[in-house]
């Protein structure tokens, strides 16, 4: 592990944990050590390599940027893209040759938003956690709204710091994200075949991981097991379902779970806690809040009902 201006480098990984390192790296003005918002064209382009941010940013891409790797998949982004990382998530640069670089950024620190009505609110903005190929395509008007934001944020940090300063730019940073989540939602209707595929598809490999050994080899499935399967981020994957069925993707795993253990409970061969180790239940107790939870009935007394 080696320490460069307090940048550390951790197996080939840049870990840059604050505003000011980043600012150091971009060679642009620090203006405030938890907050950056500039225009690409005025920042030095950063050079290739693999990074770790400690902070919150939102990528406005102008133009094609080069290329992004996020896992095991490489993107190369159209102008009009709108990127979002959290903090702690890692991403790879490849930077063009010759590239000029047009867009705009906004990068803040957890510490910034402490103490106001975002802090709370910030972690139901998924989208900071979607990966990078799940990043949100915005019209010319979209732009606009978004570019006028920035904007006004870029002139508070050019004014003197006065005790409203802090809640108008982190009012303003809300109304960005609400705008990002419509925006988000409309992208999400825009392609309805494309979402409909894929809520298909974790319908198809629910079924198909209940009806195979993996329940008692690998035990209850996650959220996380079928967004890796299907090449989407947790967050993402959960947005969706939600948003083609009203239900969340958990409790669509719930009620396959329960309407499998429904059918199996009346096999007066098998006791409860055997059809709670078919299911992936490690702990038949918690087969049985789950079930009286969703049924009204525990299995015992579910199976006597017939």
């Amino acid at each position: 592990m080696l320490v460069n201006n307090g940048i550390w480098f951790m197996k080939d990984i840049l870990k840059v944990e604050t505003i000011s390192q980043y600012n150091a790296l971009k060679d642009i003005p620090n203006r405030h050590p938890l907050i950056t918002c500039f225009d690409s064209a005025d920042a030095k382009p950063l050079k290739s390599g693999k990074f770790n941010f400690g902070f919150y940013a939102i990528f406005l891409k102008g133009v094609n940027c080069g290329e992004l790797q996020y896992g095991r998949n490489t993107y190369d982004y159209e102008a009009g893209t709108l990127v979002f990382m959290g903090p702690g998530q890692a991403v790879e640069i490849k930077t063009q040759k010759d590239y000029n670089p047009k867009g705009n950024a906004l990068l803040f620190h957890a510490d910034f938003i402490k103490g106001t009505p975002l802090a709370s609110k910030i972690h139901s903005f998924t989208f900071f956690s979607y990966e990078l190929n799940e990043a949100l395509h915005i019209s010319e008007k979209e732009q606009h709204i978004v570019k006028d934001l920035f904007s006004k944020i870029d002139y508070e940090l050019e004014q003197s710091i006065d005790k409203h300063s802090k809640q108008i730019v982190c009012n303003t940073i809300e109304l960005l994200l609400n705008y990002c989540e419509r925006f988000y939602e409309r992208q999400f209707i825009t392609r309805e075949v494309l979402s409909q595929g894929v809520v298909s598809n974790f319908e198809r490999m629910l079924h198909a991981y209940f009806n195979s050994e993996k329940p008692q080899k690998i035990g209850l499935p996650s959220v996380s097991y079928f967004a890796e399967e299907l090449n989407l981020s947790a967050n993402y994957l959960g947005d969706l379902i939600k948003k083609e069925t009203g239900k969340s993707a958990i409790d669509h795993i719930h009620l396959k779970l329960i309407d499998l253990a429904k059918d199996r409970i009346f096999d007066g061969d098998k006791s409860i806690s055997q059809v709670a180790y078919e299911l992936g239940f490690k702990y038949p107790q918690h087969f049985n809040r789950l079930f009286k939870k969703n049924t009204g009935y525990t299995p015992s007394a579910y199976r006597n009902l017939n």
